[in-house]
């Protein structure tokens, strides 16, 4: 084997021919190409403002739209999703299961990505079911357990 095979191929990597430019050197004199404005052009707000013009949502001085339209409301970035269901929607369910988040899931009842599921009231359950969610109305509690079942709050990540 010669020696240049021995070396290890990201030791020889580089750039093909020609790939590589030098810097340009902006303003340094007529014979660089780009000397006197610069690659400016002459006059204008290009060449007096640089960078000014080119800002997102820059209308040529105007004032922008997101400055004119007025401010409204707030959006808390700590709100959780809530999912619900009601009582009558675990009527579906064989009496003795136990639902939690993945049975509520295939069951299609709760299809977006939610950060808490509570059991609301509304409706009759004449099952008996043990019910592993994160919250639940005392109408629904009183409800589940008369029917015989249990409901267990579960802790947010855990199921």
């Amino acid at each position: 084997m010669s020696d240049k095979n021995e070396t290890p191929i990201l030791s020889r990597l580089k750039p093909a021919e020609g790939a590589v430019r030098g810097k340009r050197r902006k303003g340094r004199g007529p014979g660089s190409g780009l000397g006197k404005t610069a690659g400016h052009g002459q006059k204008g707000q290009k060449a007096r403002h640089p960078g000014n013009f080119s800002k997102l949502g820059f209308e040529g001085g105007q004032i922008p739209l997101y400055r004119r339209i007025p401010k409204r409301g707030f959006t808390n970035p700590f709100t959780k999703k809530v999912g619900t269901i009601n009582v009558k929607d675990l009527a579906r369910f064989e009496s003795g299961a136990t639902v939690d988040e993945a049975a509520l899931r295939q069951a299609g009842l709760i299809k977006r990505k939610v950060d808490v599921i509570k059991v609301l009231g509304d409706g009759e359950l004449d099952k008996a079911l043990t019910v592993k969610v994160h919250a639940a109305s005392a109408s629904a509690a009183a409800k589940i357990e008369k029917a015989g079942g249990s409901i267990e709050l579960v802790q947010k990540g855990a199921s």
